[in-house]
Order: C-alpha cells, then structure tokens, then sequence
C-alpha cells in the first residue's frame, strides 16, 4: 500500500471511528446529514469549493479535509475546502455522495422509514432490515 492509498485509508477510518472530541473520531453512520457550505465559485463557474460539515453536540465538526482524502478529491488550500469541478448539477449533492460511497461503498443496512436510498424513491417501500447496494445514497445532504 503506497501512501495516498494509506492517507486515503486512515481518513476513511477516522470518518467511521465513534465520534470522540479529543480522539479524532467522526462516527459517520448511514441516513446521517452532511452539511455542506459554499466557499467559493471559480470565474467560469466550471470549480467550486465547498466545506462539509456534521453535527456533534448541537454544534458543527468540519470534515473537509478527511472528507478530501477519503474521496481521494483535491482539498483547495486557497478557499480552505473540497474542490468540485463541473456544473449543471448539484455540486454539494455529489461531494456528499461522493463521501458516501467511500464510506459504504459496499452497501449499507436500510435504515427504517426515513432511509435515504433511491431505492425507496424509485418504487421500494420497504422499510424492514435489507442491504442497499448503492453506498453513495446512505448519507443526507443539506445546504447551510
């Protein structure tokens, strides 16, 4: 394992670990909200960098830069955030899932009624205990 691919894997790691204030733990669980903030748009409006965010204890924890390294994305040092190249689309949605099949790539365990997977918007109501294949729907997202 060379060393992006260890960076890579320790910010994985850290996203997952049970949230510790002093340790360095995030616990990141599935149907769980990612904020993300808009710090900037480039002038052709093809870049942007964006700040994602989780709440502990009623207040925000900033992911950014181990969101960065777990997506292997570049983390823009001038505007402090991920940086999202394209347009036409949501850019904070797919930083989130992008994040979110990092993390569960696999898939994840339905997380009941208020499950973020396509696969209930897409026709599936069931909530009981099943596997989504789809890592990249196990996380929310929301603007701040």
């Amino acid at each position: 394992m060379n060393a992006k691919e260890q960076a890579k894997q320790e910010a994985r790691e850290s996203l997952l670990k049970p949230y510790s204030r002093y340790e360095g733990g995030y616990g990141i669980k599935p149907g769980e909200t990612i904020y993300t903030k808009l710090n900037h748009v480039s002038q052709s409006g093809m870049m942007r960098v964006i700040d994602l965010y989780v709440m502990r204890d009623n207040a925000p924890v900033r992911i950014t830069w181990s969101a960065a390294k777990a997506t292997d994305s570049t983390y823009n040092r001038k505007h402090e955030g991920l940086q999202m190249g394209g347009c036409g689309m949501d850019m904070g949605f797919a930083a989130v899932y992008d994040l979110s099949y990092a993390l569960f790539g696999k898939g994840f365990e339905c997380t009941g009624p208020n499950c973020p997977a396509n696969d209930h918007s897409n026709g599936d109501r069931d909530y009981t205990p099943h596997m989504h294949s789809d890592g990249g729907y196990a996380l929310k997202h929301r603007w701040l």
